[in-house]
């Protein structure tokens, strides 16, 4: 083979890798996937990021798996199939998950993890908000008002890796409180999933102890619902309650005092994350060396995280309302 001809065939490999990554002037397709839209806050997360996605040139296809990991791998193969340049997902289940960034990665589809990390795998970039601190702060503000008594845990879904997250975030604030003997914690459990009726069981279980309780922390606001309902079922009174994800119905119960505070995470500024690196991605361009790493088992993932806040009777306005997350009249109806 003559020089003319190997250098032909250079070329031509050239060109054709660096046409497979130059997308600058083309349209980038991203799929979103999402465990289910189970809770408002999900509907939310969807229309900020389509929207962000939408201004920066890019279409997006969300698809839902209802709680489901095999629907939602088989969800990801059908996006793959279709062409896709990027992948943003929510997993339903932290490590079955793992299978949708390995497929995506076959057909070289970059991967952003979205709130939730999948764990033991390859992953391009993780956008969520710190839950070791969000822990932190409903742990934090329920001892300020109660610095001792009976505290329960009532965590998230066991195969979430946010549920981990929070109750370490969480334990971090009361251990030192349990080891100076002020604190006593008198019920300890993971939920299997994010539903109301989770935590209206373990809400009923917790009470059948016979043991005064006088504050709860809940995973979310979901749980915290079921937490709400179980105590009033039982005429309980004066149990503080928290919980996170600033829905609707929550902030009404802590408007009327039955919830004692929530944690809102600024879900446009994580979707406008997710969107614009996505973009990025889909375009092989360089994305801005903001971030921090955290390990999922297999690699240190490129990471942003953003700041939750905890909202309570006296700041609602200053809050969620403000920031237009939530109206004040529906609010305050």
């Amino acid at each position: 083979m003559n020089y003319q001809v190997k250098l032909f065939i250079l070329l031509f490999l050239a060109s054709l890798f660096v046409g497979g990554c130059d997308q600058k002037d083309q349209p980038v397709e991203v799929g979103f996937l999402i465990h289910s839209f189970d809770r408002e806050r999900w509907e939310n997360d969807r229309n900020y990021f389509v929207e962000s996605v939408k201004e920066l040139g890019g279409t997006v296809t969300v698809m839902d798996a209802e709680n489901d990991a095999d629907k939602q791998l088989e969800q990801a193969k059908e996006l793959l199939a279709k062409g896709v340049d990027v992948l943003v997902v929510v997993p339903v289940d932290q490590f079955a998950a793992a299978a949708i960034a390995e497929e995506a990665h076959n057909k070289d589809v970059k991967v952003i993890s979205y709130d939730r990390l999948i764990k033991n795998c390859k992953l391009d970039y993780y956008v969520s908000t710190d839950n070791v601190e969000i822990g932190a702060l409903q742990a934090n503000y329920l001892t300020t008002i109660k610095p001792t008594g009976n505290y329960a845990i009532i965590g998230g879904a066991i195969r979430d890796n946010n549920s981990q997250l929070l109750y370490l975030g969480q334990r971090n604030v009361l251990q030192p409180l349990v080891e100076k003997g002020d604190i006593n914690i008198i019920y300890n459990e993971f939920t299997k999933s994010w539903d109301e009726d989770e935590g209206y069981e373990h809400t009923k279980k917790l009470l059948s102890g016979g043991e005064k309780v006088d504050a709860i922390l809940a995973g979310n606001d979901e749980l915290a619902m079921g937490v709400i309902r179980a105590l009033d079922e039982a005429g309980v009174e004066g149990v503080l309650v928290a919980g996170m994800d600033a829905d609707l119905r929550n902030l009404q119960e802590i408007v009327a005092g039955h919830q004692t505070c929530t944690v809102y995470k600024p879900y446009e500024k994580m979707a406008s994350t997710a969107a614009d690196l996505a973009m990025k991605l889909g375009r092989c361009e360089e994305c801005e060396k903001t971030y921090q790493t955290v390990s999922n088992g297999k690699m240190l993932v490129p990471t942003v995280f953003h700041t939750g806040m905890i909202v309570n009777r006296e700041n609602l306005k200053l809050t969620v309302i403000s920031e237009g997350y939530q109206r004040e009249e529906e609010v305050y109806r």
